[in-house]
């Protein structure tokens, strides 16, 4: 009665021993899908993080360049007071402001389009005359606005003038 007493309890502790190993199979199965949960959960967030830092990179260079555009016509008024001014004194201060102006903008980003003597590129410039010149065909003969990039975007196309039938062809 003894053995049957411990052969019966045998095989209840193994029925309890399988149904702790299912009930340990279940809940580690649970634990995996939560940890997988938790990484996508992570994943997406990181994704977000990136998403939010250049979009607000994205809005301060937009902001940058909104103001940076806004300081231009300013830049422009500098060129043409110092072309005009006979006083040196006077321009040599004005000449000081502009070129700490220039300065601080260049150290954003700003840099000046070059255009007399290359070659005429509509991403870079905009044709607003042109001249019969020797030259070669589509050079820049002359600038009558500044072009502006900030960094490597182009935020005014320099306003040209360029050559055209170059090379000795004659107009008929």
């Amino acid at each position: 009665m003894a053995t049957d007493n411990n052969h019966a309890a045998k095989k209840h502790l193994k029925a309890d021993v399988r149904q702790l190993q299912k009930e340990l199979e279940e809940k580690a199965k649970i634990a995996e899908d939560r940890l997988n949960q938790i990484k996508y959960l992570q994943a997406d967030f990181d994704n977000y993080r990136k998403n939010f830092e250049k979009e607000k990179e994205n809005i301060i260079r937009l902001a940058n360049e909104s103001l940076i555009k806004d300081l231009l016509v300013i830049i422009d008024e500098f060129e043409i007071a110092l072309g005009r001014l006979e006083n040196e004194r006077d321009k040599a201060g004005l000449n000081m402001v502009y070129k700490k102006l220039s300065g601080i903008l260049e150290r954003n980003g700003l840099k000046q389009i070059e255009a007399v003597g290359k070659k005429f590129d509509p991403h870079l410039h905009e044709a607003v005359n042109k001249e019969i010149s020797d030259k070669g065909e589509g050079f820049i003969l002359e600038e009558y606005q500044k072009g502006y990039m900030l960094n490597s975007k182009v935020i005014r196309p320099s306003r040209v003038k360029i050559a055209e039938n170059a090379g000795g062809k004659e107009d008929k």
